[in-house]
């Protein structure tokens, strides 16, 4: 079985998180794939930052859904890189992508910008949002679909058929050996999340996972020698 490493917002271990720098460094790092996030500007536009203001990534302030694209250029995303938009990541890397959905607004433009690129094939949609899962199917024939929880129970496998999704990404700190079987029998592929040390590195492999998330690239590496 392939086991999958995720850059987590890039490499965010060591780079500015989501930013083309970082995202940069997880393509060349041979990390399998790439995990951002998105949420809308006020204007429109389909920017790539974790939460819902800038306060801890950059040196702005106030939420992002009340700054337009241009006022969210001005700010530095740390060492001199800007906030990139979602095209900007897609021309910037080839890895394959997995779009966190950080609000059910963005899943709308999220899809239009998929379907004009005919991205279905190489960016996996990701949210906590249960509706946000359940919309964007639809809208974008063959998308692959994650759920992501950080708080979860046994129930995490229904929500995720419910809404469509193929894979659950969960917090490892949560994980046990009856959620994976549930997952398991509902044919859900299960990626762990955030895996940064080589103990963490064991448990998931233990559990049979799919894949991990981690904030650092020299997990690629190691991964391949811990069973």
């Amino acid at each position: 079985m392939n086991f999958l490493t995720i850059g987590h917002r890039g490499v965010m271990g060591v780079e500015p998180e989501n930013t083309l720098r970082s995202f940069v460094a997880a393509q060349e790092a041979g990390l399998d794939a790439i995990e951002l996030d998105l949420h809308l500007s006020k204007d429109g536009a389909l920017v790539v930052m974790h939460d819902t203001d800038v306060d801890r990534t950059t040196d702005g302030t106030g939420p992002i859904a009340e700054k337009t694209l241009s006022e969210l250029r001005a700010l530095d995303a740390g060492r001199g890189e800007r906030v990139p938009v979602f095209e900007e990541v897609l021309e910037a890397v080839q890895s394959p992508l997995q779009a966190e959905i950080k609000d059910v607004q963005a899943a709308r433009a999220l899809a239009e910008v998929m379907n004009r690129r005919g991205l279905a094939g190489r960016v996996e949609v990701s949210s906590f949002h249960d509706e946000a899962i359940a919309e964007i199917k639809p809208l974008v024939p063959g998308v692959r679909t994650a759920l992501i929880a950080s708080r979860y129970g046994t129930d995490i496998v229904d929500r995720a058929v419910a809404a469509g999704a193929e894979t659950v990404c969960l917090n490892i700190r949560r994980l046990t050996l009856e959620i994976v079987e549930r997952a398991r029998k509902a044919d859900l592929k299960i990626i762990g999340w955030v895996v940064n040390t080589q103990d963490q590195l064991r448990l998931v492999r233990a559990f049979g996972l799919d894949g991990a998330t981690t904030d650092h690239p020299d997990i690629k590496r190691t991964g391949r020698f811990t069973a």
